[in-house]
């Protein structure tokens, strides 16, 4: 009976649960009913009260439903399935082998094959890749045989543990990783890897209280043993033309005092460096850097109008090789970034695809390529694109998105809203918890020998012992007829 009594309270209790539910999603549909009415915002939810809610709703959630179910391997960008997919394997040190055929359209125009050889090196014949040297005169130059790298990632427009992660990994990998403009934070010291300063048009973490360069900081950041070399950062692909942009939600007090800034403000570099007026002012501030630090120094660019570069080459040679960056970051229009103004990204600068033998070209034609190492960024992640950027005239690959997959970057287009589901890109002490550094280090550094690997396989199938070897005879480019044609033929006009 008793049983009996406490079935009927529960049901009664359920009923007027339900009833009470009811009652409340019926307020809410009244006032949402009412609000949209009287609203005049937005014209579909005025015309269509409430189930125009719903349009803006899956507006939302499309990127989301595309990547998951509607778009096919190959099809999503900035980076498609494909190409994710494998940065994973690789990161996971899982097979990394497909079955049944390839599912890249082998006749798109501008697809590009590598020329197998019928005398193939076997593996006992294979060796490390060549070291290269920069800044040979420098008092502290740096050599390294790694071909690929991590690319600039400031702290701020990443996490703390993204960070860390990266640090420890690029130590495992044998790479460098570059501080991005923010300044050097202790996360980027902690795994003891090499580092790449950048020094940004906002000068963070060498500027003076007039946002100027104060060497006095510079020199300290120089005596960092792990501060191999500086970069002086003169735009980049994804804003060519506009400084670093940091939303304020993401300047955290910590990285307010490591950049000197002030909290919760958004961080917006200057276009420019206030010290750049002409050719010739890049040349004193490289050299000046030098000095300073005693460590090689180069500049990075995305390539748009090329008067000032050869005017730059000029000035160089008018003064003497040892004038000359040690090294040139050329960074195509395909380039990403955590916020940047998209008619800058989509419309503004040349891909690498053009820029990079556009400038090895120059380099070439006078005189300076053996002096200046070139570094390629953008969008080169798989091992055929940076075997490509290679056969083109770069000395290094220098990749930021590829190292953000192995972290586990999902490309879930957050990184301006501090709202990673990740935790890569946000300082969401919740949303960071899911990514620990111990772990995605070895992501990292797993994605590294699998980058370098594969090259080494590439390079085998065509003939030669090391990835440094690749020249464009060791590839073809299909054309608009869905023919191919030898890579040289595409940049012929580059040696006139």
């Amino acid at each position: 009976m008793a049983n009996s009594n406490w079935f009927i309270l529960g049901l009664e209790l359920f009923s007027s649960l339900f009833l009470i539910a009811i009652g409340l999603v019926f307020l809410l549909l009244t006032y949402m009913y009412i609000a949209d009415r009287w609203q005049t915002k937005q014209a579909v939810r005025h015309n269509y009260p409430i189930v125009g809610r719903f349009r803006y709703f899956f507006e939302k959630q499309g990127e989301f439903f595309r990547q998951y179910f509607f778009a096919m391997d190959r099809e999503e960008l900035p980076f498609n399935r494909s190409e994710r997919s494998w940065v994973y394997r690789a990161a996971k040190n899982v097979d990394r082998t497909i079955a049944f055929g390839s599912t890249r359209p082998l006749d798109a125009n501008g697809s590009i094959i590598f020329l197998n050889t019928a005398f193939p090196t076997v593996n006992e014949e294979s060796v490390p890749p060549s070291t290269i040297t920069i800044g040979a005169d420098c008092p502290q130059p740096y050599s390294t045989d790694r071909i690929c790298h991590i690319s600039a990632m400031s702290f701020g427009a990443l996490s703390r543990p993204a960070i860390t992660a990266l640090s420890h990994g690029a130590a495992m990998a044998g790479c460098w990783l570059n501080t991005g403009e923010g300044g050097l934070s202790p996360y980027h010291l902690k795994g003891n890897c090499d580092l790449v300063f950048q020094i940004g048009t906002a000068k963070y973490g060498v500027r003076n209280s007039k946002g100027h360069l104060d060497h006095a900081k510079l020199k300290q950041l120089a005596a960092y043993s792990q501060v191999k070399m500086f970069e002086i950062k003169m735009s980049q692909g994804a804003k060519p033309g506009k400084g670093g942009i940091l939303p304020g939600i993401k300047v955290t007090e910590e990285i307010a005092h490591i950049r000197g800034i002030p909290v919760g403000e958004d961080s917006i570099s200057p276009n420019g460096h206030t010290e750049f007026q002409n050719v010739s002012d890049i040349v004193d501030m490289i050299n000046t850097v030098r000095k300073v630090t005693g460590k090689p120094v180069g500049i990075k660019f995305v390539l748009g109008e090329q008067q000032w570069l050869q005017s730059l080459f000029a000035e160089i040679n008018h003064r003497g090789e040892a004038s000359a960056p040690d090294f040139v970051t050329i960074d195509g229009a395909e380039g990403g970034t955590g916020a940047a103004p998209q008619p800058l990204m989509d419309y503004v600068g040349l891909p690498l695809k053009e820029s990079l033998p556009i400038v090895v070209a120059m380099l070439k034609q006078n005189g300076l390529k053996h002096r200046i190492k070139v570094i390629a960024s953008g969008k080169l992640i798989t091992p055929s694109r940076i075997a490509w950027a290679l056969a083109l005239g770069a000395d290094f690959i220098a990749s930021a998105r590829g190292n953000m997959f192995a972290l586990g970057c999902i490309q879930a287009l957050q990184c301006n809203k501090d709202t990673c589901p990740t935790g890569i890109t946000t300082h969401n002490k919740r949303l960071q918890q899911g990514l620990d550094p111990r772990d995605k280090s070895v992501r990292v550094a797993n994605y590294h020998h699998a980058l370098h690997h594969d090259l080494g396989m590439l390079a085998h199938t065509c003939g030669i012992h090391d990835p440094r070897e690749l020249s464009p005879r060791h590839i073809r480019i299909v054309t608009e007829t869905g023919f191919t044609q030898a890579l040289d033929d595409s940049y012929r006009h580059l040696e006139r």
